[in-house]
């Protein structure tokens, strides 16, 4: 069994225009101090971090590595959420998810898409050169506004939607195969990909693509109200990257999880700060070393309520107290019999025996 790396910390919630969350330097020492070993970062923040130049340009990824040693971390991975949800939007988010790009394809849904794969492209080949064998992205949604099967869907339209996004994405993960690195999708409500069955549906439709894997992230399953132990279980071959998120489901007589259009605060389902939700972390940390889990335990921090100052402040304590050090031996050991092969046959009974005479 391997031992979970960590704690690391997911940086995109916290970047900022002021210091010291508007440059790598500063917000990585930031982290270190707050006892986090690695950082996750995301490749659409300018103000941290060159996508295009890292995939073209070695010595610049020399310089990042350079700067995470100095301040005391690591790379844990790089993550395209947003460009990733760009790759497929259906109509009705196209105002919603133009915020996403930069002006110039805005309003253009065609050129949109065509600069999310190009920054998918670019991401796999900075991710190579970067050394990390994990990144972190969305699937983005045609298929999402039809969630609820009312009215009826068409039969196939569902379908339709999974095909067309199996061909947008197939490509893209061929190039991540190329450069030796998993694509992890973050299984998220607003997502085609959202649980294990589209997951699955998407899956058959990549041809069991070796590169398509999972970042497994339990809030997002509480909301749901999906057993996101059984879902470790069942997907732990494709889970590689770890984000660790609470939440909490508190359904009233007026409220479910639909959420009745409220705001976060409002909602009975609601991202919380490490330890103020009610995910089983415990038990999610066995079920990882049980799996052989090597990859990186990385904070992502949201609440509705808590700020992030205090979330970053207690999240590495907290990820430090849960990562189990894996056992190198058996706690029975003291108790081994030294019994080998021929002593094994002999205690089921398969021992060679001598054969005796018979009386006749």
């Amino acid at each position: 069994m391997k031992t979970i790396k960590g704690p690391a910390i997911f940086l995109a919630q916290f970047a900022d225009d002021k210091p010291p969350f508007n440059n790598l330097k500063e917000i990585s020492t930031w982290a270190a101090g707050l006892g986090y070993k690695g950082v996750q970062i995301p490749t659409w923040d300018t103000r941290l971090f060159d996508l295009k130049r890292a995939a073209e340009n070695r010595k610049y990824c020399d310089e990042v590595l350079s700067t995470l040693r100095t301040s005391g971390v690591e790379l844990t991975e790089l993550s395209t959420h947003l460009q990733g949800q760009l790759v497929a939007v259906h109509p009705a988010y196209d105002a919603a998810f133009d915020g996403f790009a930069p002006q110039s394809v805005r309003k253009n849904p065609a050129a949109r898409q065509a600069w999310a794969v190009e920054q998918l492209l670019f991401a796999a080949k900075a991710s190579a050169n970067l050394g990390v064998k994990e990144h972190a992205t969305f699937s983005g949604a045609l298929a999402w506004p039809y969630i609820y099967p009312w009215p009826q869907r068409p039969p196939g339209l569902i379908e339709t939607a999974f095909e067309e996004l199996a061909k947008r994405w197939r490509p893209i993960l061929d190039a991540f195969d190329a450069a030796g690195v998993d694509l992890c999708f973050e299984l998220h409500p607003g997502e085609d990909l959202h649980d294990g069955v589209t997951f699955d549906m998407f899956l058959d439709r990549v041809g069991g693509h070796q590169r398509c894997n999972i970042l497994f992230d339990p809030s997002h399953f509480v909301l749901q109200q999906l057993d996101y132990l059984a879902f470790l279980d069942v997907y732990r071959s494709r889970i590689k990257m770890f984000h660790v998120k609470d939440a909490e489901f508190r359904p009233t007589g007026r409220q479910g999880v639909y959420g009745g259009y409220q705001p976060w605060v409002e909602r009975a389902g609601r991202f919380r700060s490490l330890g103020d939700g009610q995910v089983d972390f415990r038990a999610i940390f066995s079920k990882l070393a049980q799996y052989d889990f090597d990859g990186w335990a990385v904070l992502e921090w949201e609440c509705c309520l808590k700020s992030s100052e205090q979330g970053a402040q207690e999240g590495a304590p907290f990820i430090k107290r849960h990562i189990i050090e894996t056992a190198e031996r058996a706690f029975d050991d003291f108790a081994k019999s030294g019994a080998d092969e021929e002593a094994n046959r002999r205690m089921l009974g398969l021992a060679a025996r001598k054969e005796g005479k018979h009386a006749g």
